[in-house]
């Protein structure tokens, strides 16, 4: 008796179309390679060396991490297919969590096999990628070093100072940022999480108020910082240069200091015309 034929996921084509393409060459989108549900639609994505397979059913559509070594049986990304817009929500959940997940897995692989010193030489290939990027939308470089990993530098209007790192041990991407707080405000609703589950908040001074009721994502960690994030996903903080900084007062130009790490390179090439 021969198996029912696996039928294209109508998801799978749109959503590889949102994610960016890699060194100049854009998601593909084939056939899924075994069955995961029984009578779904599937497809695979690829790009290099990862994949994901995109699976619908029953007005439910899910994304699988597709690794060589794993039977994937637990969905990354589970959407309902009626909700608006459900492949830009497929997306941004792909962005902000499964292919940096993704990345870490690679990392941690490298580091076992040949130490960290590998997975920051190959993680610098990311690193090139989103510079020649950020130097076709304008702007100037500066190759950095630092004690743990290496970096680039730039600067952007008024005075602010960008830096994009590869560091040891977090297989990802961090990015740092000095200068005023209004220049966060294009990139940050890219990076941050979505909003859900956090509300707004009359903790802490009126700098972090400054913040989080702009980006609710932010909780304040002090009177003079806010961080969003924690275990797993991107994380970060914002605050202000020195902790004995007055925190009773806040404004659009008044100047920040800012880490956002767990960063993965997709998710970066999308935040690229807002660094610049």
């Amino acid at each position: 008796m021969s198996l029912p034929a696996i039928t294209h996921a109508p998801a799978a084509t749109p959503l590889a179309a949102l994610l960016p393409a890699r060194r100049g060459a854009a998601w593909k989108v084939g056939p899924a390679e075994y069955g995961i549900r029984a009578n779904a639609q599937m497809s695979r994505i690829t790009s290099g060396e990862r994949a994901l397979v995109v699976v619908e059913q029953a007005g439910v559509i899910e994304v699988y991490s597709n690794r060589p070594d794993d039977f994937a049986v637990t969905p990354a990304v589970v959407v309902q297919a009626s909700g608006p817009d459900p492949v830009a929500v497929l997306a941004d959940r792909v962005l902000r969590s499964v292919l940096p997940r993704m990345e870490r897995e690679t990392a941690n692989a490298t580091v076992h096999a040949h130490g960290w010193q590998q997975v920051i030489v190959d993680k610098t290939a990311d690193l090139n990628e989103v510079g020649f990027a950020l130097i076709d939308h304008g702007a100037s470089l500066n190759v950095a070093d630092c004690v743990d990993g290496v970096g680039i530098q730039w600067s952007a209007d008024e005075g602010a100072t960008w830096g994009l790192w590869v560091l040891a041990p977090t297989g990802n991407l961090t990015l740092t940022y000095d200068g005023p707080v209004n220049g966060l405000y294009g990139v940050l609703p890219v990076l941050l999480p979505p909003v859900e589950g956090h509300g707004p908040t009359d903790a802490g001074s009126a700098f972090t108020r400054h913040l989080s009721d702009r980006f609710p994502q932010f909780r304040p960690l002090a009177g003079h910082e806010v961080e969003f994030g924690g275990y797993g996903d991107a994380r970060g903080y914002v605050a202000l240069p020195a902790q004995d900084e007055p925190t009773d007062y806040a404004d659009d130009a008044r100047r920040v200091v800012a880490e956002l790490s767990r960063l993965g390179t997709d998710l970066l090439l999308t935040a690229v015309p807002h660094l610049v």
